[in-house]
């Protein structure tokens, strides 16, 4: 990469992590309603897996969808302008947290159903396939739609029929309050796949690059033709489930030795350390960072509601004349 894209993704990570906080602040405010998942601490995760995508290939993921939708290229404004329920949100106001998407970024939205939209992805490669477009399908989930029947229909079925899509499993080691190793009988997830006959891989999703280097090979994986891959990103998120989670089914002592290995920490040192960027400059995006998503967030308090009149569009396609 160049020295610039380097950068590009450091300022993504801190675009997220700032705007994942100043969400917290407006839910707290009352500003923000329905439900909110945060993607702080596994900002790695994200960032470096759709750094490593081409234009054609389709990403969808689930309702912790803020960062990803950030990663796809939807601006912080309309991301923000989405969470307050305005007209201006990429979903226009109607999708809120868990309902953001961009079909003209590839962005193929986050679904807030567990699990539901491993079969959408499926039916997304398959319609690649059939068009020979080239591309592949990025499906993001967690740990816990793993246990769904939807997961397995996914898998068996994309194996079945040698499907262009990559499976990623962000493994933040909790389904809400239960940890995989008390809801899964395989708390390897990576391990599943095996049941597929599917290639697989588990990378450290708490750095960037790693996880960068592990979704090109993938990725290349998909791309020859050889099938679908399975690829385990393990991370950890440091908030609660949602903004309403007590946190009772972890220790703080847990949650501080995560967060010694912050994702935006280890990918600043390496910039650092590999002499790609220095102190100063990283500290120049921080800033630059930081403002945008205020400015962000001065957009969306200030952006219109959607309007009564618009209440039923969207729902039907309208046909074209003479077909």
């Amino acid at each position: 990469m160049e020295k610039n894209e380097f950068l590009d993704l450091y300022r993504q990570m801190i675009v997220i992590r700032h705007l994942e906080e100043r969400a917290a602040e407006l839910y707290q405010q009352g500003k923000i309603g329905g439900f909110l998942h945060l993607y702080i601490g596994q900002e790695a995760v994200s960032t470096g897996l759709i750094s490593a995508r081409r234009p054609e290939d389709r990403v969808i993921t689930a309702y912790r969808d803020h960062g990803v939708a950030i990663n796809c290229g939807i601006p912080a404004k309309e991301v923000l302008a989405e969470l307050l329920g305005k007209a201006t949100g990429i979903s226009k106001g109607r999708g809120g947290s868990m309902h953001m998407a961009d079909v003209t970024r590839n962005f193929w939205g986050g679904h807030a159903i567990v699990g539901a939209h491993l079969p959408l992805a499926a039916g997304l490669a398959l319609g690649d396939q059939y068009q020979e477009t080239g591309g592949v399908t990025i499906c993001m989930f967690g740990d816990g739609a793993s246990n769904i029947g939807y997961f397995h229909e996914a898998l068996n079925l994309s194996k079945v029929w040698n499907l262009p899509v990559l499976w990623v499993c962000e493994n933040n080691q909790y389904g809400m309050g239960t940890s995989v190793e008390r809801a899964s009988a395989v708390s390897s997830i990576q391990e599943k796949a095996d049941g597929y006959g599917m290639k697989k891989n588990s990378v450290n999703g708490m750095d960037l690059m790693q996880v960068r280097a592990a979704a090109i090979e993938a990725l290349e994986y998909v791309r020859s033709g050889k099938g679908p891959f399975f690829l385990e990103i393990n991370t950890y998120r440091f908030r609660g489930h949602s903004m309403g989670d007590p946190e009772r089914y972890r220790k703080p002592d847990e949650v501080h030795k995560w967060q010694e290995n912050d994702p935006i920490g280890i990918y600043g040192r390496y910039l650092t350390g590999q002499s790609i960027v220095s102190a100063e400059e990283l500290v120049q995006i921080e800033h630059a960072a930081e403002q945008e998503v205020a400015e962000a967030v001065d957009f969306a308090e200030t952006s219109p509601e959607p309007a009564a009149d618009t209440l039923f569009d969207n729902i039907y396609v309208e046909q074209e004349s003479g077909k």
